[in-house]
């Protein structure tokens, strides 16, 4: 049977298949988002998305365990990190990543927000799981560096909300590595369905109620049929079944090798940015990418293999 080079398995195979279809949905979305929230806001985007996710993940999970329902509930030990998930991954993430894209552009966005895996680094060296090197340091101080030059563009033309956007999504970046630290051990343990279906338990009724007022205030005619197939896209799609799939293929194949395929985000982005939104890219803005996505890389595989407490640590992802 014909296999992919490092391709060991079918399990291999599929978790690989599933990155990379996540990796592309989360790159198009980019751009879906922006026509969403420039005809909806941010407030009725939210409440929609944190509206349909928990009905949408619950019945999914009666499909799947049917009388057994009662099993998935949480261990009382495990509870707390389900509703430390729900609130950070959910709740302060995407409201964070929402406000911050609404500021700025769907290729700034998509490229601020790959800075994730520097911050699951810091997490896992501080947690004590991984080692920094100083080729990791250096990487991540080149990213940062190229992050500043990319910022440096936007305030320089004058472009000073854009410029705070980036500032804002660089928080959720950090938060988005918190939950994928802190989800890695409850998806090891419950399996992708369950961490998404409870985490969005506990962080989805705060933004629900809070924006409410948002939803009812929106424009009657904003939804239209191009809406309804954007808003399918970018909850279904890229929301449901993407979140799905990262905590699937994290636990398949570990943080390390799968922190690296977000490099894939920022050009599908920005390409589909460029044909569908007409964004457009000045020199420094190119330059200030590359040294980014350079630096991250840098820092990514400066440090070579895993070491094996990596793998083993229940709470490295």
């Amino acid at each position: 049977m014909f296999r992919l080079r490092g391709v060991k398995t079918d399990r291999d195979f599929w978790s690989l298949t599933a990155l990379l279809g996540t990796m592309a949905a989360w790159g198009v979305n980019f751009a879906v988002v922006k026509y969403a929230l420039a005809h909806l806001g941010v407030g009725a985007f939210l409440f929609i998305r944190f509206a349909a996710l928990p009905p949408m993940a619950f019945a999914l999970l009666v499909i799947v365990f049917r009388r057994r329902i009662r099993y998935t509930w949480p261990g009382r030990a495990d509870l707390p990190r389900f509703v430390a998930c729900g609130l950070i991954g959910h709740t302060a993430h995407i409201a964070i990543v929402m406000y911050g894209m609404n500021l700025s552009t769907a290729f700034s966005s998509s490229l601020v927000l790959t800075s994730g895996p520097l911050f699951t680094l810091i997490i896992l060296a501080a947690l004590g799981a991984e080692r920094l090197r100083a080729r990791q340091i250096a990487g991540t101080l080149v990213a940062f560096a190229g992050i500043v030059v990319f910022l440096a563009d936007k305030f320089d033309r004058g472009h000073l909300s854009a410029g705070l956007g980036d500032l804002t999504l660089l928080a959720a970046a950090f938060l988005f590595s918190l939950y994928t630290v802190l989800a890695r051990p409850l998806a090891d343990r419950y399996g992708p369905l369950i961490v998404l279906a409870y985490t969005l338990l506990f962080g989805a009724p705060p933004l629900v109620l809070f924006n409410l007022p948002a939803f009812l205030a929106a424009p009657s005619g904003a939804l239209t049929a191009a809406m309804w197939v954007a808003l399918f896209f970018t909850v279904v799609v890229s929301s449901f079944l993407g979140w799905l799939g990262w905590a699937w293929v994290n636990s398949v194949r570990g943080l390390a090798r799968c922190a690296p395929f977000q490099y894939l985000t920022p050009p599908i982005a920005g390409v589909v940015a460029w044909l569908t939104l007409g964004e457009v890219f000045t020199p420094l803005k190119v330059a200030g990418a590359a040294v980014t996505m350079t630096g991250i890389a840098w820092a990514q595989f400066g440090g070579g293999h895993p070491p094996p407490k990596e793998a083993a640590q229940p709470d490295s992802a």
